[in-house]
Protein backbone atom coordinates (compact mmCIF):
# COMPACT_ATOMS: atom_id res chain seq x y z
CA UNK A 1 0.00 0.00 0.00
CA UNK A 2 1.20 3.52 -0.56
CA UNK A 3 -0.37 7.10 -0.57
CA UNK A 4 -1.35 8.71 -3.97
CA UNK A 5 0.32 11.55 -5.05
CA UNK A 6 -1.66 12.22 -8.23
CA UNK A 7 -4.54 11.19 -10.06
CA UNK A 8 -2.40 9.01 -12.59
CA UNK A 9 -1.44 6.98 -9.52
CA UNK A 10 -4.88 6.65 -8.76
CA UNK A 11 -5.52 4.80 -12.04
CA UNK A 12 -2.31 2.87 -12.00
CA UNK A 13 -3.57 1.24 -8.49
CA UNK A 14 -7.24 0.83 -9.16
CA UNK A 15 -9.48 0.79 -12.18
CA UNK A 16 -11.59 3.30 -12.64
CA UNK A 17 -11.47 4.92 -9.48
CA UNK A 18 -9.29 8.65 -9.85
CA UNK A 19 -11.33 11.82 -9.24
CA UNK A 20 -12.99 12.87 -12.53
CA UNK A 21 -11.12 16.16 -14.21
CA UNK A 22 -14.36 18.10 -12.79
CA UNK A 23 -13.74 17.21 -9.15
CA UNK A 24 -9.71 17.95 -9.88
CA UNK A 25 -10.85 21.64 -10.98
CA UNK A 26 -12.81 21.86 -8.34
CA UNK A 27 -9.93 21.20 -5.81
CA UNK A 28 -7.60 23.52 -7.59
CA UNK A 29 -10.27 26.40 -7.68
CA UNK A 30 -11.44 26.19 -4.18
CA UNK A 31 -7.64 26.13 -2.15
CA UNK A 32 -8.83 28.48 0.69
CA UNK A 33 -12.46 26.40 1.01
CA UNK A 34 -12.67 25.67 4.59
CA UNK A 35 -12.23 21.58 4.95
CA UNK A 36 -13.22 18.65 5.63
CA UNK A 37 -15.63 18.54 2.97
CA UNK A 38 -17.09 16.41 0.60
CA UNK A 39 -17.24 17.52 -3.36
CA UNK A 40 -19.19 15.17 -5.69
CA UNK A 41 -19.10 14.41 -9.63
CA UNK A 42 -23.30 13.91 -10.27
CA UNK A 43 -21.70 12.97 -13.87
CA UNK A 44 -20.20 10.14 -12.62
CA UNK A 45 -23.17 8.85 -10.38
CA UNK A 46 -25.06 8.99 -13.84
CA UNK A 47 -22.47 7.59 -15.38
CA UNK A 48 -22.07 4.78 -12.93
CA UNK A 49 -25.67 4.09 -13.60
CA UNK A 50 -25.86 3.40 -16.62
CA UNK A 51 -22.45 1.16 -17.11
CA UNK A 52 -24.74 -0.86 -14.28
CA UNK A 53 -27.77 -1.51 -16.34
CA UNK A 54 -25.61 -2.25 -19.06
CA UNK A 55 -23.54 -5.28 -17.38
CA UNK A 56 -26.75 -6.53 -15.44
CA UNK A 57 -29.36 -5.79 -17.80
CA UNK A 58 -31.70 -8.14 -15.79
CA UNK A 59 -32.04 -6.73 -12.92
CA UNK A 60 -33.92 -3.49 -12.06
CA UNK A 61 -31.71 -1.35 -10.01
CA UNK A 62 -32.96 0.49 -6.80
CA UNK A 63 -30.28 2.91 -5.38
CA UNK A 64 -29.85 2.41 -1.66
CA UNK A 65 -30.54 6.26 -0.40
CA UNK A 66 -28.56 5.09 2.73
CA UNK A 67 -25.09 4.88 0.91
CA UNK A 68 -25.59 8.88 -0.11
CA UNK A 69 -29.34 10.81 0.82
CA UNK A 70 -28.57 13.61 -1.03
CA UNK A 71 -31.30 15.55 -2.94
CA UNK A 72 -29.58 15.75 -5.69
CA UNK A 73 -27.81 12.47 -6.04
CA UNK A 74 -31.24 10.94 -5.94
CA UNK A 75 -32.84 13.20 -8.74
CA UNK A 76 -29.79 12.74 -10.97
CA UNK A 77 -30.58 8.75 -10.86
CA UNK A 78 -34.08 9.13 -10.75
CA UNK A 79 -33.92 11.14 -14.02
CA UNK A 80 -31.89 8.04 -15.57
CA UNK A 81 -34.95 5.38 -14.19
CA UNK A 82 -33.82 4.73 -11.07
CA UNK A 83 -35.83 3.12 -8.32
CA UNK A 84 -34.30 3.00 -4.94
CA UNK A 85 -34.07 0.58 -1.90
CA UNK A 86 -35.36 2.59 1.23
CA UNK A 87 -34.63 2.11 5.35
CA UNK A 88 -37.28 4.66 7.08
CA UNK A 89 -40.00 6.73 6.56
CA UNK A 90 -37.47 9.79 6.44
CA UNK A 91 -36.10 8.30 3.15
CA UNK A 92 -39.46 7.55 2.03
CA UNK A 93 -40.73 11.07 2.25
CA UNK A 94 -37.28 12.74 1.28
CA UNK A 95 -37.81 10.03 -2.37
CA UNK A 96 -41.36 11.57 -2.43
CA UNK A 97 -40.77 14.87 -1.57
CA UNK A 98 -38.34 14.66 -5.11
CA UNK A 99 -41.32 13.82 -7.29
CA UNK A 100 -40.39 9.90 -7.13
CA UNK A 101 -43.21 7.70 -7.13
CA UNK A 102 -44.10 5.36 -4.28
CA UNK A 103 -44.01 2.68 -6.75
CA UNK A 104 -40.59 3.09 -7.68
CA UNK A 105 -39.20 2.51 -3.57
CA UNK A 106 -38.57 -0.76 -2.08
CA UNK A 107 -38.53 -0.76 1.87
CA UNK A 108 -35.73 -3.21 2.43
CA UNK A 109 -35.49 -2.46 6.20
CA UNK A 110 -36.52 -5.80 8.05
CA UNK A 111 -36.51 -3.87 11.26
CA UNK A 112 -39.81 -0.96 10.95
CA UNK A 113 -41.81 0.52 13.64
CA UNK A 114 -45.60 -1.50 12.59
CA UNK A 115 -46.83 2.45 12.67
CA UNK A 116 -44.33 2.90 9.81
CA UNK A 117 -45.67 -0.24 7.89
CA UNK A 118 -49.08 1.88 8.20
CA UNK A 119 -47.42 4.90 6.76
CA UNK A 120 -45.50 3.13 3.83
CA UNK A 121 -48.91 1.97 3.12
CA UNK A 122 -50.65 5.09 3.15
CA UNK A 123 -47.71 6.69 0.81
CA UNK A 124 -48.23 4.59 -1.56
CA UNK A 125 -44.86 1.74 -0.72
CA UNK A 126 -46.04 -1.79 -1.85
CA UNK A 127 -42.57 -3.53 -1.28
CA UNK A 128 -41.59 -4.69 2.26
CA UNK A 129 -38.77 -6.64 3.91
CA UNK A 130 -38.57 -9.58 6.57
CA UNK A 131 -36.86 -12.19 7.79
CA UNK A 132 -38.91 -13.23 10.95
CA UNK A 133 -42.14 -14.15 12.30
CA UNK A 134 -42.90 -11.02 13.61
CA UNK A 135 -41.88 -8.61 11.16
CA UNK A 136 -43.88 -10.69 9.04
CA UNK A 137 -46.96 -10.86 11.38
CA UNK A 138 -46.69 -6.39 11.44
CA UNK A 139 -46.89 -6.51 7.53
CA UNK A 140 -49.94 -9.01 7.52
CA UNK A 141 -51.91 -6.38 10.04
CA UNK A 142 -51.31 -3.61 7.93
CA UNK A 143 -51.65 -4.77 4.19
CA UNK A 144 -53.06 -7.64 2.17
CA UNK A 145 -52.27 -6.10 -1.21
CA UNK A 146 -48.35 -5.94 -1.40
CA UNK A 147 -44.50 -7.99 -2.37
CA UNK A 148 -43.06 -9.60 0.54
CA UNK A 149 -39.18 -10.17 0.07
CA UNK A 150 -38.07 -12.39 2.84
CA UNK A 151 -34.65 -12.43 3.36
CA UNK A 152 -31.82 -14.77 4.02
CA UNK A 153 -28.98 -14.86 5.61
CA UNK A 154 -25.47 -15.19 4.15
CA UNK A 155 -21.79 -15.49 4.90
CA UNK A 156 -20.07 -12.85 3.25
CA UNK A 157 -16.58 -13.95 3.08
CA UNK A 158 -14.25 -11.68 0.99
CA UNK A 159 -16.51 -8.45 1.84
CA UNK A 160 -14.45 -5.75 3.30
CA UNK A 161 -17.78 -4.70 5.31
CA UNK A 162 -19.63 -7.93 6.45
CA UNK A 163 -23.26 -7.34 7.84
CA UNK A 164 -23.07 -9.90 10.44
CA UNK A 165 -25.81 -11.42 11.85
CA UNK A 166 -27.90 -9.00 11.98
CA UNK A 167 -29.98 -9.54 9.40
CA UNK A 168 -31.97 -12.94 7.45
CA UNK A 169 -33.29 -15.98 8.23
CA UNK A 170 -31.99 -19.61 7.32
CA UNK A 171 -33.67 -21.56 4.42
CA UNK A 172 -35.99 -23.37 6.79
CA UNK A 173 -37.63 -20.02 8.36
CA UNK A 174 -36.77 -18.20 5.24
CA UNK A 175 -39.54 -21.53 3.50
CA UNK A 176 -41.68 -20.79 6.41
CA UNK A 177 -42.47 -17.26 5.83
CA UNK A 178 -42.78 -17.46 1.82
CA UNK A 179 -45.16 -20.12 2.55
CA UNK A 180 -46.84 -18.22 5.46
CA UNK A 181 -47.24 -14.80 2.77
CA UNK A 182 -48.29 -16.42 0.19
CA UNK A 183 -51.01 -18.28 1.95
CA UNK A 184 -52.26 -14.80 3.02
CA UNK A 185 -52.26 -13.86 -0.82
CA UNK A 186 -49.62 -11.84 -0.88
CA UNK A 187 -46.58 -11.89 -3.69
CA UNK A 188 -43.42 -13.07 -2.61
CA UNK A 189 -39.31 -12.76 -3.08
CA UNK A 190 -36.46 -13.45 -1.75
CA UNK A 191 -33.58 -11.08 -0.74
CA UNK A 192 -29.50 -11.24 0.74
CA UNK A 193 -27.25 -8.91 0.60
CA UNK A 194 -23.42 -10.86 -0.14
CA UNK A 195 -21.78 -8.15 2.16
CA UNK A 196 -20.94 -4.70 1.19
CA UNK A 197 -17.46 -3.70 -0.65
CA UNK A 198 -17.77 -7.61 -1.97
CA UNK A 199 -14.68 -8.37 -4.32
CA UNK A 200 -15.68 -11.63 -5.39
CA UNK A 201 -18.03 -11.77 -8.09
CA UNK A 202 -18.71 -15.17 -7.80
CA UNK A 203 -20.46 -14.91 -4.03
CA UNK A 204 -23.87 -14.40 -5.44
CA UNK A 205 -23.81 -18.38 -6.65
CA UNK A 206 -25.02 -19.78 -2.85
CA UNK A 207 -27.81 -17.30 -2.38
CA UNK A 208 -29.18 -17.91 -5.76
CA UNK A 209 -28.82 -21.37 -5.30
CA UNK A 210 -31.06 -20.99 -2.25
CA UNK A 211 -33.33 -18.88 -3.75
CA UNK A 212 -33.76 -21.45 -6.24
CA UNK A 213 -34.57 -24.47 -3.46
CA UNK A 214 -37.03 -22.26 -2.08
CA UNK A 215 -39.19 -21.55 -5.65
CA UNK A 216 -39.06 -25.08 -5.89
CA UNK A 217 -40.62 -25.73 -2.53
CA UNK A 218 -43.30 -22.07 -3.50
CA UNK A 219 -44.36 -24.40 -6.54
CA UNK A 220 -45.44 -27.54 -4.77
CA UNK A 221 -47.47 -25.80 -2.84
CA UNK A 222 -49.19 -23.45 -6.07
CA UNK A 223 -47.13 -20.50 -5.38
CA UNK A 224 -44.44 -18.63 -7.30
CA UNK A 225 -41.64 -17.15 -6.36
CA UNK A 226 -42.44 -13.52 -8.10
CA UNK A 227 -38.87 -11.11 -6.87
CA UNK A 228 -35.25 -12.14 -6.82
CA UNK A 229 -33.44 -9.15 -5.06
CA UNK A 230 -29.74 -9.38 -5.65
CA UNK A 231 -28.94 -6.93 -2.50
CA UNK A 232 -25.55 -4.86 -2.71
CA UNK A 233 -22.37 -5.51 -2.07
CA UNK A 234 -20.77 -4.06 -5.57
CA UNK A 235 -17.43 -2.04 -4.68
CA UNK A 236 -15.78 1.17 -4.79
CA UNK A 237 -12.45 1.72 -5.61
CA UNK A 238 -10.81 1.16 -1.85
CA UNK A 239 -6.96 0.21 -1.46
CA UNK A 240 -8.01 -3.72 -2.43
CA UNK A 241 -8.08 -3.25 -5.89
CA UNK A 242 -11.63 -5.27 -6.97
CA UNK A 243 -12.54 -5.94 -10.74
CA UNK A 244 -14.66 -4.19 -12.97
CA UNK A 245 -18.74 -4.16 -12.76
CA UNK A 246 -18.59 -6.08 -16.07
CA UNK A 247 -16.93 -8.84 -14.18
CA UNK A 248 -19.77 -8.77 -11.51
CA UNK A 249 -22.53 -8.72 -14.22
CA UNK A 250 -21.38 -11.98 -15.94
CA UNK A 251 -20.56 -14.31 -12.80
CA UNK A 252 -24.30 -13.22 -11.61
CA UNK A 253 -26.34 -13.67 -15.18
CA UNK A 254 -24.40 -16.92 -15.18
CA UNK A 255 -25.30 -17.93 -11.68
CA UNK A 256 -28.85 -17.15 -12.28
CA UNK A 257 -28.99 -19.06 -15.67
CA UNK A 258 -27.19 -22.09 -13.99
CA UNK A 259 -29.81 -21.89 -10.49
CA UNK A 260 -32.70 -19.84 -11.89
CA UNK A 261 -32.83 -21.11 -15.51
CA UNK A 262 -36.50 -19.87 -17.36
CA UNK A 263 -37.82 -18.33 -13.64
CA UNK A 264 -39.88 -15.60 -14.72
CA UNK A 265 -39.35 -13.44 -12.01
CA UNK A 266 -38.48 -9.60 -11.06
CA UNK A 267 -34.72 -9.05 -10.25
CA UNK A 268 -33.83 -6.34 -8.25
CA UNK A 269 -30.41 -4.97 -7.67
CA UNK A 270 -29.84 -2.47 -4.57
CA UNK A 271 -26.44 -0.94 -5.39
CA UNK A 272 -25.50 2.02 -3.05
CA UNK A 273 -21.57 1.98 -2.69
CA UNK A 274 -21.06 1.69 -6.58
CA UNK A 275 -23.23 4.04 -7.79
CA UNK A 276 -21.61 6.73 -5.56
CA UNK A 277 -18.27 5.93 -3.94
CA UNK A 278 -15.83 6.88 -6.81
CA UNK A 279 -17.85 10.34 -7.13
CA UNK A 280 -16.60 11.64 -3.88
CA UNK A 281 -13.26 12.84 -2.90
CA UNK A 282 -13.25 14.35 0.89
CA UNK A 283 -10.51 17.09 1.08
CA UNK A 284 -9.12 17.11 4.51
CA UNK A 285 -6.48 19.26 6.48
CA UNK A 286 -3.44 17.95 8.82
CA UNK A 287 -3.78 19.78 11.79
CA UNK A 288 -0.59 17.79 13.35
CA UNK A 289 2.06 15.45 13.03
CA UNK A 290 3.77 13.85 15.78
CA UNK A 291 5.82 11.09 16.91
CA UNK A 292 4.71 9.57 20.68
CA UNK A 293 7.25 8.46 22.55
CA UNK A 294 4.34 7.00 24.83
CA UNK A 295 3.30 4.74 21.81
CA UNK A 296 7.11 3.53 20.82
CA UNK A 297 7.92 6.48 18.91
CA UNK A 298 5.02 5.54 16.25
CA UNK A 299 4.71 8.72 13.93
CA UNK A 300 0.55 10.18 14.16
CA UNK A 301 -1.05 12.38 11.73
CA UNK A 302 -4.11 13.99 12.43
CA UNK A 303 -6.92 15.03 10.05
CA UNK A 304 -9.32 17.39 10.45
CA UNK A 305 -11.88 14.30 9.38
CA UNK A 306 -11.94 11.37 10.82
CA UNK A 307 -14.58 8.39 12.23
CA UNK A 308 -17.10 10.38 13.77
CA UNK A 309 -17.49 12.97 10.93
CA UNK A 310 -17.41 10.96 7.92
CA UNK A 311 -15.19 7.98 7.69
CA UNK A 312 -17.56 5.58 9.91
CA UNK A 313 -16.47 2.89 8.14
CA UNK A 314 -12.61 2.58 9.35
CA UNK A 315 -14.12 1.14 12.21
CA UNK A 316 -11.86 -2.27 12.52
CA UNK A 317 -9.82 -0.64 9.72
CA UNK A 318 -12.52 -2.79 7.64
CA UNK A 319 -12.57 -0.05 4.96
CA UNK A 320 -9.29 1.38 3.66
CA UNK A 321 -9.64 4.40 2.18
CA UNK A 322 -6.55 5.67 -1.17
CA UNK A 323 -4.98 8.92 0.02
CA UNK A 324 -3.39 10.67 -1.83
CA UNK A 325 -1.45 14.05 -0.59
CA UNK A 326 -1.11 17.08 -3.28
CA UNK A 327 1.43 19.38 -1.35
CA UNK A 328 3.87 16.34 0.04
CA UNK A 329 6.65 14.07 -2.41
CA UNK A 330 8.82 12.40 0.62
CA UNK A 331 9.25 9.00 1.06
CA UNK A 332 6.04 7.25 2.70
CA UNK A 333 6.32 5.67 5.94
CA UNK A 334 4.09 4.46 8.15
CA UNK A 335 1.45 6.74 10.02
CA UNK A 336 -1.28 5.98 12.50
CA UNK A 337 -3.88 8.56 11.12
CA UNK A 338 -6.36 9.92 13.72
CA UNK A 339 -9.04 12.36 13.41
CA UNK A 340 -9.85 15.63 14.59
CA UNK A 341 -12.36 14.87 17.94
CA UNK A 342 -11.65 14.37 21.82
CA UNK A 343 -12.35 10.52 21.91
CA UNK A 344 -9.65 7.69 21.93
CA UNK A 345 -12.45 5.58 19.24
CA UNK A 346 -11.45 8.56 17.18
CA UNK A 347 -8.29 6.65 15.13
CA UNK A 348 -8.54 5.88 11.52
CA UNK A 349 -5.81 3.36 11.37
CA UNK A 350 -3.63 2.25 13.80
CA UNK A 351 -3.41 -1.79 13.52
CA UNK A 352 -2.08 -1.54 10.26
CA UNK A 353 -0.36 2.23 10.06
CA UNK A 354 -1.04 3.43 6.44
CA UNK A 355 2.08 5.01 4.75
CA UNK A 356 2.11 8.35 4.12
CA UNK A 357 5.32 11.17 3.08
CA UNK A 358 7.57 11.58 5.43
CA UNK A 359 7.36 15.45 4.27
CA UNK A 360 3.49 15.74 5.22
CA UNK A 361 3.10 18.51 7.43
CA UNK A 362 0.66 20.77 9.40
CA UNK A 363 -1.56 22.61 7.22
CA UNK A 364 -0.93 20.17 4.31
CA UNK A 365 -4.16 18.50 2.04
CA UNK A 366 -4.70 15.09 2.22
CA UNK A 367 -7.63 13.99 -0.37
CA UNK A 368 -9.40 10.80 0.90
CA UNK A 369 -10.56 9.16 -2.52
CA UNK A 370 -13.81 7.28 -3.47
CA UNK A 371 -15.72 8.38 -0.32
CA UNK A 372 -18.78 9.56 -2.17
CA UNK A 373 -20.62 6.19 -0.31
CA UNK A 374 -21.23 5.97 3.32
CA UNK A 375 -19.67 9.74 4.32
CA UNK A 376 -21.69 12.51 4.57
CA UNK A 377 -24.56 10.19 5.76
CA UNK A 378 -22.59 8.73 8.85
CA UNK A 379 -21.44 11.70 10.04
CA UNK A 380 -21.98 13.29 13.46
CA UNK A 381 -24.09 16.33 14.24
CA UNK A 382 -21.92 18.19 15.92
CA UNK A 383 -19.81 15.39 18.12
CA UNK A 384 -16.99 17.27 19.57
CA UNK A 385 -18.12 20.39 18.72
CA UNK A 386 -17.56 19.56 14.91
CA UNK A 387 -19.79 20.40 12.14
CA UNK A 388 -21.56 17.69 10.11
CA UNK A 389 -19.54 16.95 6.67
CA UNK A 390 -20.39 19.07 4.06
CA UNK A 391 -21.48 18.59 0.26
CA UNK A 392 -20.53 20.28 -3.02
CA UNK A 393 -22.10 18.79 -5.78
CA UNK A 394 -21.02 19.50 -9.39
CA UNK A 395 -24.35 19.40 -11.24
CA UNK A 396 -24.88 16.94 -14.27
CA UNK A 397 -23.98 18.08 -17.60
Amino acid sequence: MHALNSAADAVAAIDDGAPSDRIEQFLAQNQTLQTPYLVLDLNVVRDRYLRLRQALARAHIYYAVKANPEPLVLRTLADVGSRFDVASIGEIDRCLDLGIEASALSFGNTIKRERDITVAVERGVTTFAVDCDEELAKVLRQTNACTVLVRLATEPRDAEWPLGRKFGCLPLQAERLLMGAADNGLDVGVSFHVGSQQRQPHAWGAPLATAAELAESLARRGHRLGTVNLGGGLPGSHLRATAPVEDYGDAIERAIARHLGGLEAHYMVEPGRYLVSDAGVIRSEVLLVTRKPSDRGRRWVFLDVGRLNGLAETQDEAIRYRMRCPGASGESVPSVVAGPTCDSMDVLYEREPYPLPTDLATGDCVDVLSTGAYTSSYSSIWFSGVEPLRTYCLPVQ
